[in-house]
């Protein structure tokens, strides 16, 4: 194999006909594997008025070892905490990620808290996978006097195990996707970047670290996050609008492997404002072993981007949107992946990643278009 490839399976989990938790879809699992080593996903559950709940379900294997379908097991988290609700009634638990934190010894998911205050990360744990403890919002330091307590944030995800801060400390680190007020949420009025230059004023994926602090029973909690870098921004044409972190960081022989997604504009398959849509489509990074906020590897062109019915048309139209993720220790290839990602806002499909040999050869990106060009083949 010549380089990294992703190759669609199937979808897996389609909302249920009169399941009023799943009226307007259900997408953007986090994947994990239990105490039990069977595989969980925690899918986030639409209901009528955008109110999204963190669904839990036990992949299905067929004789092959391939996932075929789901059997739902209820609700994990819905809308209880002040950060996750509206004054209207409507709130949400949103496009979770679920990392086993070695540490700490339990589960954790990031999520997004959707209030009238906007997006926010929070957190909660498990020592099973079935009782939640909610942990709050995430707290966050200053960066450059701004305080991102306050800033919009998604797209959160953390590393298993301590990693180097900027100091060489080990710490805990988080990736996330904080909207300065500066961002451009689609580019309009953006300058240009250089050719094969990032343009740092669009969303981009940050890194933060925290240390562990510990409590007078014995346990840890989660500190303040601190230490921002901005480790990668929109660069490339499949991405120049935005790009997100998309699932949990897993080690590989390779490095850190990371799917991500990445926005572009499209003709839309709809009428829609200008005559264009939004696309997301999915790559991967792959950061150093030894120090994560180097990267060794970015996906030049998407490995998945919106091609199969179900993903160009939907409550969102032309969405790929990975956010879980499975390494096959249970067939005995560590170097294989299957990821879960969101169709369309609608439904969730499993696509299959194999690592190659080698890191393939870095190669010059293509520039991103002039603003209000279609991006090629996408």
């Amino acid at each position: 194999m010549s380089g990294f490839q992703m190759r669609r399976l199937w979808p897996i989990m389609t909302p249920e006909p009169g399941n009023p938790q799943e009226a307007e879809g259900v997408l953007n699992p986090a994947a994990v594997r239990g105490p039990d080593g069977e595989l969980y996903l925690f899918p986030r559950l639409v209901a009528r008025g955008n109110y999204s709940r963190i669904g839990l379900a036990r992949v299905l294997f067929n004789g092959d070892g391939d996932p075929f379908g789901v059997e739902r097991l209820g609700v994990a988290l819905e809308p209880e905490a002040e950060y996750e609700k509206r004054p209207d009634g409507g709130g949400g638990c949103e496009d979770p990620r679920i990392t086993f934190v070695e540490p700490l010894g339990k589960y954790v998911m990031t999520y997004t808290a959707f209030s009238s205050a906007g997006p926010r990360i929070a957190l909660a744990a498990s020592n099973d996978l079935r009782q939640w403890e909610r942990l709050g919002l995430a707290r966050f330091g200053p960066y450059q006097g701004i305080e991102l307590d306050g800033v919009d944030d998604k797209d959160a995800t953390l590393f298993p195990v301590f990693i180097p801060n900027p100091s060489g400390r080990p710490e805990l680190a988080m990736l996330h996707r904080p909207l300065f007020a500066g961002a451009r949420r689609d580019g309009s009025g953006a300058p240009e970047p250089p050719d094969g230059n990032a343009d740092l004023d669009r969303e981009s994926i940050w890194i933060s670290y925290t240390r562990l602090t510990r409590e007078s029973d014995g346990s840890h909690r989660l500190g303040r996050f601190t230490s921002h870098h901005r480790l990668a921004a929109p660069l490339t044409a499949w991405e120049r609008l935005k790009i997100g972190v998309g699932t949990p960081p897993v080690l590989t022989r390779l490095g850190w492997l990371v799917i991500y997604h990445g926005v572009s504009e499209v003709e839309a398959p709809a009428p829609a404002r200008g005559g264009r849509s939004r696309c997301y489509s999915a790559g991967v990074m792959v950061l150093s072993s030894a120090h994560p906020r180097v990267i060794r590897y970015r996906s030049p062109d998407p490995l998945l981007a919106p091609e199969l019915p179900e993903e160009r048309l939907g409550t969102v139209g032309n969405v790929v949107f990975p956010t879980g993720i499975d390494r096959r220790d249970d067939l005995g290839s560590p170097d294989r992946f299957d990821v879960y990602y969101g169709m369309a806002d609608d439904r969730i499909g499993v696509a299959r990643l194999d690592l190659p040999e080698v890191l393939p050869e870095v190669r010059r990106p293509h520039p991103a278009p002039a603003l209000g060009q279609v991006t090629p083949g996408s």
